[in-house]
């Protein structure tokens, strides 16, 4: 199943701070989910000043359960504090953009 991940960041001015300092682990993850094909495709949410406010990632997963056991359990930005809320849908990706992948 396709799900779109919509993570905010927190709101207080040491989020910057919390974000860099776990950065090179949640790199590595994301290196898994692409890899593996749990990730689709993903990007940062951006104020107009180009400030990150968050993170959009199309993934699939077999279940909601399993990206929450797979990933959310163990990302960084989540346990580094980083993503303060967190919005899970399911979707279903176009086949005509699964090509590209």
């Amino acid at each position: 199943m396709q799900y779109i991940v919509i993570a905010y960041d927190c709101t207080d001015n040491k989020v910057s701070e919390r974000r860099n300092k776990a950065r090179e682990d949640h790199l590595k993850i994301v290196k898994e989910m692409f890899t593996n094909r749990k990730w689709l495709y993903a990007c940062a949410i951006l104020e107009d000043d180009g400030t990150i406010v968050g993170s959009m990632i199309v993934c699939d997963f077999v279940s909601r359960e399993e990206l929450k056991e797979q990933w959310l359990k163990r990302e960084p930005y989540i346990l580094g504090n980083v993503w303060e809320k967190i919005d899970i849908k399911r979707a279903q990706v176009a086949p005509t953009n699964l090509m590209v992948l």
